[in-house]
């Protein structure tokens, strides 16, 4: 959109027009796209049913991508600038700079182990899973750096039934209502300072084994606990060629199972993960 001269294109309309009108293109444009908004369920668009009172429900389990999110080194937390703005350009635009692992993101197995996949590896089936939730909030109350473990998923599973095959597991601490909070998020400091809840190897490695799901995930920063110095999550759980989803949020809005989690990644060139928009619909 920067091509020169653009500014000035776009002033010229605005002043020889005035107020952009809607013409008879656009108008049947308008009412196609009407139609087709018919077509979606309808929670989607005003948070109405479907059917016989059958309702579609979707929930966001992504965090708004911000200049300063929390990340886990500090000082590379993402900055933003605007390029272009209307009075000067005719268009607005920003730059935006970021680590792969900023906001809600995935860690591709190549993240940690060499020659593994990479971003645009992961394939389209791996991105629309079913998503059962694992409650640890009461655990996380109790201990800063509570973990995934293997009694957990068992406990799930004996209430709501065996882990389906493909599945995204994602722990849900309470931990993102602190995201506002930098300190309180990480939990300390600095690495290795940190303090926040995160997943077991031996639960994680159960899921992959025994149940071949695709992914876990979690609302913190790191799949491993903030206390963890050596990350054995993230080396022996990735080397499974499974993903991570770090910094989940709204993991309370969605059912423990049932639901199906739709994960937008980007297949960033050579990525070792990088920010996605996680939808859950059910």
């Amino acid at each position: 959109m920067c091509l020169p001269g653009t500014a000035e294109i776009v002033r010229e309309q605005v002043e020889a027009k005035g107020t952009p009108r809607v013409d008879r293109r656009t108008a049947l444009l308008g009412a196609a796209g009407a139609a087709l908004a018919a077509s979606f369920p309808a929670s989607a668009l005003a948070g109405g049913g479907r059917g016989k009172g059958k309702k579609d429900r979707f929930c966001d389990l992504t965090h708004t991508f911000t200049e300063g999110f929390p990340v886990f080194v500090n000082g590379e937390e993402p900055q933003r600038e605007t390029i272009a703005d209307y009075a000067t350009s005719g268009f607005y635009a920003q730059r935006w700079t970021f680590g792969e692992h900023s906001g809600t993101h995935m860690d591709v197995p190549g993240h940690f182990i060499p020659g593994a996949r990479l971003s645009p590896d992961i394939t389209l089936p791996e991105l629309v899973v079913p998503i059962v939730v694992v409650d640890i909030k009461r655990k996380a109350r109790k201990d800063p750096n509570a973990m995934v473990e293997l009694d957990d998923i068992r406990k799930f599973e004996r209430r709501h039934g065996k882990i389906p095959r493909g599945a995204l597991v994602a722990a849900d601490s309470g931990w993102a209502e602190k995201v506002d909070d930098p300190d309180a998020f990480k939990g300390g400091p600095a690495f290795p300072n940190y303090n926040f809840p995160g997943w077991g190897l031996e639960a994680a490695l159960y899921l992959a084994e025994k149940r071949d799901i695709t992914g876990i995930g979690i609302d913190t920063l790191s799949l491993d606990p903030g206390n963890s110095s050596t990350f054995p999550v993230h080396v022996n759980y990735l080397a499974t060629d499974r993903y991570g989803i770090e910094n989940l949020t709204g993991l309370d809005c969605i059912p423990p199972r049932g639901a199906t989690a739709y994960v937008g990644l980007i297949p960033w060139e050579e990525g070792s993960g990088g920010p996605c928009r996680v939808i859950a619909h059910w």
